[in-house]
């Protein structure tokens, strides 16, 4: 007897429902248009909770030039370089206010929800908000860990529970060692 592939069937039958009822198939034709299917799954999150982003009304993909005031702000407010925020926000989400990761980490600083609450952080989803929280936990955590910013990144990363205990993920590392290589490229073009 052969393999079941009932529930694949299944599956692909709900991505195909799912990609007609959001248009991601051109009208023409059957060629899908450029989404992912996670950020189809993005937007429908964020149209059950009513997001509306703040203060300046950025969803979706966004740049550096559009939240350099934020950016700046938090940066004096928290005695962070201006680049290290910049370099945790490529990594993070890529510039995506709507970014949710498999572990359900959000918006552009990749906030864990508990993380959020405890940052004060109301809509992760808000830039300004997201920022702002990201940024004050990793000056916290570079406080924690005196000025070690790579232990700062990868508590950040892994949860300092991991870094105290020497127990860092590979994965943990190689985050660490990318928003460094950023970090340091954008310090030497400033």
């Amino acid at each position: 007897m052969g393999p079941n592939f009932t529930n694949i069937s299944r599956v692909l039958t709900r991505i195909d429902e799912i990609n007609r009822q959001f248009n991601l198939y051109g009208e023409q034709s059957n060629t899908p248009v450029k989404n992912r299917f996670v950020d189809v799954l993005n937007e429908v999150e964020r149209n059950k909770r009513g997001f509306t982003s703040g203060s300046k009304n950025i969803s979706g993909k966004t740049s550096y030039s559009e939240l350099q005031d934020v950016i700046d702000e938090c940066a004096e407010k928290y005695n962070i370089d201006n680049e290290l925020i910049r370099a945790m926000i490529q990594v993070e989400s890529g510039w995506n206010t709507d970014a949710v990761s498999n572990k359900g980490a959000q918006g552009l600083m990749q906030l864990m929800p508990r993380t959020a609450a405890m940052l004060g952080v109301n809509d992760p989803f808000d830039p300004a908000q997201n920022i702002e929280g990201g940024v004050r936990y990793i000056s916290d955590l570079t406080d924690k860990y005196r000025g070690d910013i790579e232990k700062a990144l990868a508590a950040y990363n892994a949860g300092p529970a991991r870094v105290d205990s020497g127990n860092i993920p590979d994965v943990s590392k190689r985050y660490v060692k990318n928003i460094m290589a950023i970090y340091r490229k954008l310090r030497e073009m400033s």
